[in-house]
């Protein structure tokens, strides 16, 4: 197998907003905000006229895109026997990728994201996580990690104290490792833990530019090239408008994001350029043509609602 994606089974629920409606329920936009509260998850959702739902997560999302261009892809992520579990192995299993997660009936419900729209386009996330954050070490396939060339992790996965054990498993059982910041607050949730898996664990690390300005405390974008040159590892940074740049030892490529796009949706963005980005580094083309091959993909799923292509 190519590519094994282990990350939160999350089963998207997509719904366009106004700006009041992130403003009376206390949420930043453009960031996820967890809870663990069901009855205040059901009353929001509640209140929404819902567009569509998708089998989501971040990295789910990426190994779909992975899929779509062609890769034997497979993911990990705990999911419950209940009408939302079998909804979302439906989705993955219609996109070809190989689900490595025997479901049974767990205490809490499969997890769920409301994915909510404002009129600029932006996404801010409201997540459920269920059982996808009970994620343990005894739902990690050891034999599939081994048998693929590159695992990616979600830096989500370490919201809660069990999938942080499942995280060192699979990175114990890898022959390869990249892994997604996710967010910024997750970034400064668990700055000490995520500098450590960059400096010391992870082979390929993606970001954005907030997320690595954050992890680094650096004040400008020079000292975020320093910090990644000094790793020696390949830290890939997508920057809105002003494109993307890989850091790869003490070379730096660069591209510039692509323009006159009609812009309907962000969700997704970052998952589809790192799909992008690995086909092409899992298939021996250059950093630039992955690069090219990541903004071409991102710039595709922004112009749609949902993350899925």
């Amino acid at each position: 197998m190519k590519i094994l994606g282990i990350g939160n089974a999350i089963v998207d629920v997509i719904c366009k907003v106004n700006e009041n409606f992130l403003t009376q329920n206390n949420l930043t936009k453009g960031s996820m905000k967890l809870t663990f509260d069901k009855n205040e998850f059901e009353k929001m959702l509640f209140n929404l006229k819902i567009e569509k739902t998708v089998s989501g997560g971040s990295v789910a999302n990426s190994v779909v895109g992975l899929s779509q261009l062609g890769n034997k892809v497979g993911f990990i992520g705990k999911i419950s026997d209940d009408n939302l579990g079998k909804k979302y192995e439906e989705g993955l299993n219609q996109e070809n990728v190989e689900f490595f997660y025997k479901k049974k009936k767990e205490e809490l419900p499969t997890g769920t994201c409301l994915i909510l729209i404002t009129p600029d386009s932006e996404r801010t996330m409201y997540t459920f996580l269920g059982t996808a954050g009970k994620i343990s070490p005894n739902d990690i396939n050891k034999e599939a990690i081994k048998n693929s060339e590159l695992i990616f992790l979600e830096g989500y996965l370490w919201d809660e104290g069990d999938p942080k054990k499942a995280f060192t498993t699979a990175i114990e059982n890898s022959n390869k490792v990249a892994m997604s910041l996710s967010d910024k607050f997750c970034v400064d949730r668990h700055k000490s833990h995520f500098l450590d898996l960059v400096k010391n664990k992870l082979d390929i690390i993606f970001a954005n530019e907030s997320e690595i300005m954050s992890l680094t405390d650096s004040k400008n974008f020079n000292e975020v090239i320093a910090f990644g040159q000094s790793t020696k590892k390949l830290l890939v940074i997508t920057r809105g408008a002003k494109g993307a740049v890989c850091i790869d030892n003490e070379t730096i490529t660069n591209i510039d994001a692509q323009k006159n796009l009609n812009i309907i949706d962000l969700t997704g963005a970052g998952d589809l350029f790192a799909a992008g980005f690995l086909h092409g580094y899992i298939n021996g083309l250059s950093t630039k043509e992955s690069l090219e091959k990541g903004t071409k993909m991102s710039s595709k799923i922004i112009q749609k609602i949902g993350a899925r292509i």
